[in-house]
């Protein structure tokens, strides 16, 4: 199972690189997920890095016994045309095109955030905006969820 987790700032350097931290990427057993890296568009515009095997599950998930034809075409057009395997550095960067960037919205301050089988790149402002605009619907669903498991350690014998 992978569970990448963890907020982590950077900057662009001028020749469009961001560093992958290390403590990111020792989360990742290359073995079992892979060595390289899918750099891919995810929901709501979020630049995404898949470590490879679970970029290959993700495709695999939208199968045509799962949508409509026409919506299966545009996402594998979609996923895949704007989808690129990427290799990091031997430092850990990963290189971002200006193309790339732009599409992404993102500045030269990123913030990299583990979620649970992916990495998310986000301009550092956004993300700023974004925990601030979530943060008591989290609080919510945490303190939910505590409960939840408090209760079960409770009915266990």
């Amino acid at each position: 199972m992978l569970l990448l987790t963890g907020e982590y700032q950077h900057v662009v350097d001028d020749k469009g690189r961001v560093l992958v931290s290390n403590k990111l990427r020792s989360q990742i057993d290359a073995d079992e997920h892979g060595s390289n890296f899918y750099l891919v568009f995810g929901a709501n515009g979020v630049l995404c890095l898949y470590p490879e095997k679970h970029f290959e599950y993700l495709t695999l998930a939208v199968a045509p016994d799962t949508a409509a034809a026409d919506e299966t075409v545009a996402f594998e057009r979609m996923g895949f045309a704007l989808a690129s395997k990427v290799e990091l550095d031997a430092q850990g960067r990963l290189l971002l095109n200006e193309r790339l960037r732009k599409r992404a919205g993102l500045k030269d301050q990123i913030t990299l955030i583990g979620v649970r089988d992916h990495i998310e790149l986000w301009n550092s402002e956004n993300w700023e905006q974004y925990l601030s605009d979530h943060m008591a619907q989290y609080q919510k669903q945490m303190s939910q969820a505590r409960q939840i498991v408090l209760q079960k350690q409770n009915d266990e014998p």
